[in-house]
C-alpha cells in the first residue's frame, strides 16, 4: 500500500479530475474544408480551392505557406508524406522524406569508445538530411495538379514579402528559441533575433520570400541547383555539415503503394514504409477489435489498459523490423497478418500490465534479422490529402541558411545512432534503422485516410514524434467507437505508450482519479504531461464536412465553404 500511494503521489494524480470532450462541433461545410496548422496557412489552401484548384493544389499551396507562417515546423528544409484519395476512389502515398548524405556513416554521432555524442544529432549543421519538401511538392504536381505551378508558390512569396502578424505562441518560440538560434547559426539571423517578439508583431522573411520567388519560376530546380543550393552548401561548409551539391541534385521523392487495412466497417489508408506509420497504426487497429472498448467507456482503466497493452506489442515490432525499404527488407504483409496480430495479443492479460521488458518483438517466419506539422483537405469534387511534414525539432537543427532564409531539419536524429540507445522521442532502433548514405530515417508520421463502406469518411494526422501513431490511433477509435464529433475526437484528452521506456504517459486530466488508481494496481506506471500532437482532421458525414482543428494545443485553424 505504501508503494502504491507513493507512485500516486509521483504521479500528481491525486488532483487530477478526467476531462471527457466537451460536446461541440467543429467548423461545418458543405463543399470543401481545410485544416491546418496556422490560420492564414488554411486561408490560403480556401483560396486555392476557390480558384478552381483540387485538393492537391491546396496542400501544395499550404506547403509552402506553413514554411513562412509556422517556421517551426512547416518547411522547404525538411520533408514528409502525402496520401492522396482521388474522387474515383484511387489512392496514392507520396514519400518525400529527407535522405541521409552520401557521406553520412553509421558511426557518424559515436565518440572514440563508441558512445554516442549528445547532442549532435540533434543541433547544429551535422543533424541535417538532404530535404525532400520541394521535389515532393513538384512531384505532386506532375501528378495531380491542376492549376499552374506558379500559382501555388505565389501565396507564400506574399507572405514571406509582405509580413505577417505573429500569434502570441508564435512570439513566444521565437523568444524561447534566440539562444539556440545565436549559438547554432555561422551568420545570425538578425531578423529574428528580436530582444523581446510579442503578439501582433510583424514579421518579414525576406531572404525566404526571393528562395520561394527562385522555386516558383524554376520549379526542382529553384531549390536543388543554382543560387539556392550554392547557399545550403556553404552553410554545411562553414558549420562542418555533411549535404553536398551531389546530394542536393541525386534527391528524388519516391510514390509507394500505400498501406491499407480493414478495421471493422472502415478502410484504413496510409503511409506505408519509409513511415512507420501506417503498418503500426493498422497493427493497433487489429490488435484491440476483437475487444468491446465502446462498453468500456473513453479513456476507462479498461480501454487505456488495453491500448498501451496493444502499443507494447507494435513499437517492439516496429524497432525491430521498419526502416527504409530501399535498404532493409520490410515485413509489411507478415506484420499486418490478422493471424499475426491475433498472436501478438495473445499474452495480453485483462486484469496485469505486461512489462515492456518481458515484450519483444514478434516472430516472423524466413524473416531474416515531435516537430511536425499536418493539414487534412477536402475539395468539392471529393478528391482527399492527407499530408504530414516536418524539419524533426522545433525548428529543427536550429540552423537558417544564409542568403537563403529557411531552416533546415535535424532528421538524421530520426535514425538509430547506436542499439539500444533512445533518439529525442525515447526511441530505439536496430539496424534497420541504422545511418547509411543516401537512406531514408524511419519516421512516425501517419498521414491517413478512413473509408467507410466505400466512400470518403475521415482525413486524419498530426505532429508529435513517437506519439503521431497513438494519436491518430485515438482519433479514429474516439469517433467510430466512442461516437464524438471530429472536434470532440481532436479535443480530447490522449494518452501515450511505447514499449520503452516501460511508463503510460496521459495529458493532464486525461484519467480518472478511479481509473488512474486502477491502471496503477494492474502494475502500470504513469507519468502526466501537457499536450500530446496537434491532431487535424475532417469528417464526411450526412453529406457535410465537419473541420477538427486543434486550437486548444496549438493555432490550428479549419477554414471552408
Amino acid at each position: 500500500m505504501k508503494r502504491l500511494f507513493t507512485l500516486l503521489l509521483a504521479i500528481g494524480l491525486l488532483a487530477c479530475q478526467q476531462q471527457v470532450a466537451e460536446k461541440k462541433t467543429g467548423l461545418m461545410a458543405d463543399s470543401a474544408m481545410v485544416v491546418t496548422a496556422h490560420p492564414l496557412a488554411s486561408q490560403t489552401g480556401v483560396a486555392i480551392l476557390k480558384k478552381g484548384g483540387n485538393a492537391v493544389d491546396a496542400a501544395i499551396a499550404v506547403q509552402f505557406a506553413l514554411a513562412v507562417v509556422f517556421p517551426a515546423a512547416g518547411n522547404i528544409g525538411g520533408g514528409g508524406y502525402m496520401v492522396v484519395r482521388m474522387k474515383d476512389g484511387s489512392v496514392a502515398t507520396l514519400d518525400y522524406r529527407e535522405k541521409a548524405p552520401a557521406k553520412a556513416t553509421t558511426d557518424m554521432y559515436l565518440d572514440k569508445n563508441r558512445d554516442v555524442i549528445p547532442n549532435l544529432s540533434i543541433s547544429g549543421h551535422l543533424a541535417s538530411g538532404v530535404p525532400g519538401s520541394v521535389d515532393g511538392m513538384v512531384e505532386a504536381h506532375k501528378k495531380f495538379g491542376t492549376l499552374p505551378w506558379k500559382d501555388l508558390v505565389q501565396p507564400a512569396i506574399d507572405l514571406a514579402l509582405k509580413g505577417f502578424t505573429l500569434t502570441s505562441r508564435e512570439a513566444n518560440w521565437f523568444n524561447e528559441s534566440r539562444a539556440d538560434l545565436i549559438k547554432y547559426n555561422s551568420i545570425k539571423p538578425e531578423f529574428l533575433l528580436k530582444n523581446n517578439w510579442k503578439s501582433g508583431d510583424t514579421v518579414k522573411w525576406i531572404d525566404l520570400g526571393h528562395t520561394l520567388e527562385r522555386i516558383r519560376d524554376n520549379g526542382r530546380a529553384g531549390f536543388y541547383e543554382g543560387k539556392t543550393a550554392d547557399d545550403i552548401v556553404s552553410e554545411m561548409q562553414r558549420g562542418k555539415g555533411l549535404i553536398t551539391h551531389e546530394d542536393l541534385k541525386n534527391y528524388k521523392s519516391v510514390w509507394r503503394e500505400p498501406v491499407t487495412g480493414i478495421y471493422k466497417e472502415y478502410k484504413i489508408i496510409s503511409m506505408p514504409p519509409s513511415s512507420s506509420g501506417g503498418v503500426c497504426l493498422i497493427q493497433l487497429l487489429k490488435c484491440v477489435e476483437p475487444y468491446p472498448m465502446k462498453s468500456w467507456g473513453f479513456n476507462s482503466a479498461k480501454t487505456i489498459h488495453l491500448m498501451v497493452e496493444a502499443e507494447r506489442r507494435v513499437y517492439a515490432d516496429r524497432t525491430k523490423y521498419l526502416g527504409d525499404p530501399d535498404f532493409y527488407k520490410v515485413p509489411v504483409k507478415e506484420l499486418l497478418d490478422d493471424q499475426y496480430n491475433d498472436e501478438r495479443m495473445s499474452t495480453f492479460n485483462p486484469d496485469q500490465a505486461t512489462p515492456s521488458a518481458q515484450v519483444k518483438e514478434g516472430k516472423i517466419a524466413g524473416y531474416e534479422s515531435e516537430e511536425t506539422t499536418h493539414f487534412s483537405i477536402v475539395d468539392s469534387k471529393g478528391n482527399a490529402v492527407s499530408s504530414t511534414t516536418t524539419i524533426n525539432g522545433w525548428f529543427g537543427s536550429k540552423v537558417v541558411v544564409a542568403g537563403s532564409g529557411f531552416f533546415l531539419n535535424n532528421e538524421m536524429d530520426d535514425f538509430s545512432a547506436k542499439p539500444g540507445v533512445p533518439n529525442m522521442f525515447g526511441v530505439l532502433g536496430t539496424k534497420a534503422n541504422r545511418i547509411e548514405p543516401q537512406k531514408r530515417m524511419l519516421s512516425a508520421m501517419s498521414p491517413t485516410i478512413v473509408e467507410k463502406n466505400g466512400e470518403l469518411f475521415m482525413v486524419v494526422g498530426t505532429p508529435g514524434g513517437s506519439t503521431i501513431i497513438t494519436s491518430v490511433f485515438q482519433t479514429i477509435l474516439n469517433v467510430v467507437e466512442h461516437g464524438m464529433s471530429m472536434q470532440q475526437a481532436v479535443d480530447a484528452r490522449r494518452v501515450h505508450s511505447q514499449w520503452l521506456p516501460d511508463i503510460v504517459v496521459p495529458e493532464e486530466r486525461a484519467i480518472s482519479k478511479s481509473d488512474s488508481l486502477a491502471l496503477v494496481k494492474m502494475g502500470h506506471k504513469i507519468v502526466l504531461r501537457k499536450n500530446i500532437g496537434r491532431v487535424d482532421a475532417i469528417l464526411v458525414k450526412g453529406g457535410k464536412l465537419e473541420g477538427g482543428a486543434d486550437h486548444t494545443r496549438g493555432d490550428d485553424t479549419a477554414a471552408g465553404y
